[in-house]
This record gives structure tokens, sequence and C-alpha cells, in this order.
């Protein structure tokens, strides 16, 4: 099995998980919060200013994340069902870290959380739905 293959059977949701857990674990307390306060400030042509937050790009890397990982389900080989466990065992991790990691209590992790299960689901449907597809083809 190649290197290529191997990283492309890792769940992406695992990336933005650690990239939490080790910001939240290797900075000191009160560095850098995860939370509400801004890294920035950015005048938009509306007038408006946007302040983004380090919870704010964390939901969105997540939703970026989300995105390739839909794409990836939509593949039906052996590779992809390797995937889908792997993504069921990280959904899981993420679950027991906001139960039992308190850095990882907070609303912008179970959002992250969220969308793990949501590829869960997403990957196991589109499986499903191809699978029954090809035996319905192959039935004709």
């Amino acid at each position: 099995m190649s290197v290529f293959k191997i990283v492309a059977v890792i769940p992406l949701f695992l990336f933005v998980i650690l990239l939490y857990v080790i910001m939240a674990f290797l900075l000191a307390p009160g560095a850098l919060s995860l939370g509400a306060e801004p890294l920035f400030t950015m005048k938009l042509p509306s007038e408006a200013l946007w302040k983004p937050s380090w919870s704010g790009i964390f939901i969105m890397f997540g939703v970026v994340m989300l995105y390739f990982e839909v794409i990836k389900s939509t593949k039906t080989n052996t590779l992809a069902s390797i995937e889908h466990v792997l993504s069921i065992g990280v959904f899981i991790l993420a679950l027991m870290l906001f139960i039992l990691y308190k850095p990882a209590g907070t609303s912008t992790f179970l959002i992250i959380t969220l969308m793990s299960l949501l590829d869960v689901i997403a990957g196991l449907s589109i499986s499903i739905a191809a699978a029954r597809r090809d035996f319905n083809m192959g039935s004709n």
C-alpha cells in the first residue's frame, strides 16, 4: 500500500482535533484563549468590523474539512470502508475528549465533534446508497 493511499484513509477531522488539543495543552493558560477574543479586526466594505477569534477559525477549518470528508466518502472501495471505520474512531475520540478533557469542554469543540458525527453519518449513508445502487444495477 502506497503512502498516498494511507494518507487518503486518515480522517481529516483527526487533524482538526489534534490541532485543537495541541493548542489547548501546549499553550500556557491565558496565553491564548480558544474562546471569543478577536485575533484581529478587519473593516469590510459594508463598514462592518469582522473580528475572527480562534473559536471561529477552528469552526471554519472544521467546515472545510467536512467538505473534503464528504467528497472522500463518495468513493466505494475497500479503503473507503477502512476510512469510515477510522472516522467512527475519530468521532468517539472527540466525544471522549469533550466529556473528559477540560480544555475540550467548549461549545467550539462540541461543534467540531458534531461535524465529525455528520462526517460518519454522511459517509455511511453515501456508501449504503451506492451499494444499493450497485446491487440494483447488477440484478437487472
